[in-house]
């Protein structure tokens, strides 16, 4: 007789919970349709009707002369006003299914938001210079884009650098009073940097060897700073102004063809030394932070000191390094104030242009590019103050001028969405 053996059917795995979907975020849709909303109303629906606004395109040195385009003002507004609307209802759709938009949105509805706004700023005015607004915009991003660059460097090993506006200015100040001993605006462009890495070195003193508070550091260092120049210049650059403090600006160097492209031609290639300097340091950074060894360490350090220590990376002595080669490219960012400006020093001549870069660092998501992006957006707000102030548009002066801090706030709160700065930033590193 033979006994029946029954294999006991395997247990049933356990099912895996289902990882709970992220909180639906409206921050950007809302902001979206409320900019359409007021661009709709005030460039479209209440001005009158009638009057035309007149884009000029060409400079005198372009290979061919583009006709500038007039269109009716209350038809162009209105027009781009509808497709900014538009653009905010894909936002709000992709938002409730969950589903990514590129960074196209974005641009398309700034840029559409920023015309309607030109056609009823130029309304009936004298013809707005589009080329020279543009290269004006690039221009006047120079420092930001600088700043910017600096803040990804040392906050990317963990060191939070405050002192950028610190450091844009002393770069300024070495480098007009060196422009003014050698009569080369080229000496001073090298010695900005200089400055700005005395400033670095300073930072990292005390925030990695002492374990000092790295915003309080910051902020100290940008009194300091403010203090020792307006000290030197009431004492010294305006006792003797045509030896310490002359203007010595560096010349615009036109690329030979590419500069007379129509429009992309003047604002890419009709620009001082430091602009293409600019353009070669953004393009390196973002090559070696994210395709490089170096990259690679950099980030670590920022990310998890403790696990790059572990694989032999010396977390101090590479936040030291890096932070004073971000505090030499602030620096060299400052050289715009003086050299490429063609301005003479002056007190606190760097107006806050510092924390302005902060923004567009943390508005580009510690990328260089993004960092990029958002500086000349900034400048471009900028710029824009003076053009339509040329123009005569009917805007006062006052919210004029309030403008580029205005997108700082509202780029910062309400366009980034949720941002994750480096996780061991501002955290001392104690082996």
């Amino acid at each position: 007789m033979s006994t029946a053996t029954t294999t006991p059917a395997p247990a049933a795995a356990p099912e895996r919970a289902a990882k709970p979907l992220p909180p639906i975020s409206w921050k950007a849709p809302v902001a979206y349709a409320v900019i359409g909303l007021l661009s709709l109303v005030f460039f479209a629906l209440l001005p009158a009707g009638g009057q035309q606004t007149t884009f000029r395109l060409s400079t005198a040195n372009d290979f061919f002369q583009i006709e500038p385009i007039t269109v009716s003002s209350t038809g162009a507004s209105l027009f781009l006003s509808i497709l900014a609307l538009l653009l905010a209802g894909l936002s709000f759709w992709a938002a409730r299914d969950r589903r990514k938009v590129g960074v196209w949105l974005p641009i398309v509805f700034g840029v559409a938001v920023v015309f309607a706004f030109l056609s009823w700023a130029g309304a009936g005015k004298s013809a707005i210079p589009l080329t020279g607004l543009l290269q004006g915009s690039l221009f006047l991003a120079v420092p930001l884009v600088f700043g910017a660059l600096s803040g990804v460097l040392c906050e990317r090993v963990g060191i939070i650098n405050i002192a950028i506006e610190g450091q844009l200015l002393a770069g300024a100040f070495l480098a007009a009073v060196v422009a003014s001993l050698t009569s080369s605006a080229y000496a001073g462009l090298i010695a900005a940097p200089i400055a700005g890495a005395l400033v670095g070195v300073l930072l990292v003193i005390f925030s990695v060897k002492y374990w000092v508070n790295q915003i309080i550091v910051g902020v100290v260092l940008n009194v300091l700073v403010v203090g020792v120049t307006s000290y030197l210049y009431s004492t010294v650059l305006t006792e003797d102004p045509g030896t310490w403090n002359t203007r010595t600006p560096l010349p615009v160097i036109e690329i030979p063809v590419l500069s007379q492209i129509p429009v992309v031609g003047p604002v890419l290639f009709r620009q001082t030394l430091l602009v293409y300097i600019m353009y070669v340091v953004v393009i390196l950074l973002q090559v070696f932070l994210f395709r490089s060894r170096w990259g690679l360490r950099l980030r670590a350090v920022g990310e998890h000191p403790k696990a790059a220590d572990t694989v032999g990376i010396k977390v101090n002595a590479t936040r030291v390094r890096n932070t004073i080669l971000g505090g030499a490219v602030a620096g060299l960012g400052g050289a715009f104030f003086t050299v490429a400006a063609g301005l003479a020093f002056g007190k606190e001549m760097t107006g806050g242009k510092g924390f302005i870069a902060l923004a567009a660092m943390i508005l580009g998501r510690w990328n260089p590019v993004g960092a990029l992006v958002a500086a000349l957006l900034f400048g471009f707000s900028d710029n824009l103050q003076t053009v339509l102030g040329i123009v005569g548009t009917p805007i006062p002066s006052q919210i004029m001028l309030m403008t580029p801090y205005v997108v700082t706030i509202f780029a910062v709160a309400g366009l980034v969405g949720r941002v994750r700065p480096p996780a061991a930033e501002g955290i001392p590193y104690v082996k």
